[in-house]
């Protein structure tokens, strides 16, 4: 054999172990060469097409770190891939293992042109245009959330359904969507998404958690889920409000709640507002002082909800009768509950107790004084009020006397 033929033979792609006959040893005694089995690896055969094509279009962490790449998110490249066939192209033609079987019954395909497809190229190009365009998803102004079309504040529909359980009359609202990081010994810095989300059926059922995991849709599916399985029961006084002030906290965040009238409406924060609304509580003031951390409002939140005593048991512990004044019903008193009275609790207690000092745990809010106009010490203002003199509290007199009639 030629040793010219015989090196290119070697130097092929594929290697195997060959039976090769020599002219240095006698020709009835052929040589065994063992050569080992290689293939050329480089980067575009190690990795899958998605890994590739997002290497070329992505942008490194540290690119993203120095501003660079901030619309690639927004905007998606054309697939080129999108409408080739393997085997197909400007002519056609049968390629047996690529666009049909090698062997179709009893009998061995062969290779055979077929008919040119003059549409196809351009049909290609119509189909790469018409992907090529990106357009912003409206939102409906409804589901927008707090700020836009981010997700915190937006609803992600009712928990998935638990065997014969569905969660038809709930409502899903996300929180906090954010991004944290973890530290692996083998991975490095690993990124995942957080998700806090609250979940109720507007009637006094409701719960929250939260959730991590590599991918934001399951993270939010994951957080909606759990907070499904931890629904929390919370008393409402008339469907609409709280049955009184309270005073609640978690960590650094101190909340005073108070309660109102009805159509009065939510004053408070809007990560409260969100979970009254799934909570289904309608009129409400809510003070927050110190930390406005998301996640410990909403603990410190549900805390005060739990906590809540409805009318008979704060009269069963402290013996009085609770009574309620509202300006709506113009000051008349209206009996909400009365003691349970037994021989151990009949006497009444010595001290009389605050409503709103027992309800807010012993606490006073800070009421500040309100600053005195510029105008008070002046002469004008003096003189001013001497006149008003002889006028004084005829309104409240006229009012009193039809009372008394």
């Amino acid at each position: 054999m030629n040793s010219a033929f015989l090196r290119g033979f070697l130097n092929q792609t594929w290697r195997t172990s060959i039976l090769v006959p020599l002219k240095s040893y006698v020709p009835q005694s052929p040589v065994l060469l063992n050569l080992n089995c290689s293939r050329n690896t480089s980067f575009f055969n190690k990795l899958p097409a998605e890994d590739i094509w997002r290497g070329v279009t992505a942008v490194s962490n540290a690119g993203k770190k120095r501003g660079r790449g901030k619309g690639t998110g927004k905007k998606t490249a054309k697939d080129l891939n999108r409408g080739q066939t393997i085997g197909l192209g400007k002519k056609n033609f049968v390629w047996p293992g690529l666009n049909s079987p090698i062997i179709r019954g009893n009998d061995l395909i062969q290779q055979q042109p077929l008919a040119e497809n003059l549409e196809r190229e351009k049909n290609i190009i119509k189909l790469r245009d018409s992907m090529g365009g990106f357009r912003m998803m409206k939102l409906n102004p409804i589901d927008r959330g707090w700020s836009g079309s981010k997700m915190p504040g937006r609803s992600i529909g009712p928990p998935d359904a638990v065997g014969d359980e569905e969660f038809k009359s709930f409502d899903t609202r996300v929180l906090e969507n954010k991004i944290v990081f973890i530290m692996k010994g083998n991975m490095g810095r690993k990124r995942r998404y957080s998700v806090l989300s609250v979940t109720g059926n507007g009637n006094g059922l409701a719960g929250f958690s939260v959730a991590k995991a590599p991918e934001v849709r399951t993270a939010l599916r994951k957080s909606k889920n759990r907070a499904g399985q931890k629904l929390i029961n919370i008393d409402l006084c008339e469907n609409r409000t709280v049955y009184h002030d309270f005073y609640t906290g978690f960590g650094k965040t101190k909340i005073f709640c108070f309660k109102k009238p009805e159509g009065y409406g939510l004053v408070c924060h809007r990560a409260i507002q969100t979970i009254c609304k799934v909570v289904g509580i309608k009129d409400l003031y809510a003070k927050i002082e110190g930390s406005t951390n998301l996640q410990h409002i909403v603990k410190a939140f549900f805390i005060g909800l739990m906590r809540q005593k409805s009318y008979q048991t704060i009269a069963n512990e402290t013996n009085l009768h609770v009574v309620e004044f509202q300006k709506a019903t113009k000051g008349i008193a209206q009996i909400q509950a009365v003691p349970v009275t037994t021989e151990a609790t009949n006497k009444p207690p010595n001290r009389i107790i605050d409503f709103m000092q027992y309800t807010l745990g012993n606490k006073i809010v800070l009421q500040k004084k309100k600053i005195a106009p510029f105008y008070v010490n002046t002469k004008g203002h003096t003189l001013y009020q001497v006149k008003q003199e002889r006028f004084r509290n005829q309104a409240k007199v006229r009012l009193h006397k039809l009372v008394n009639q």
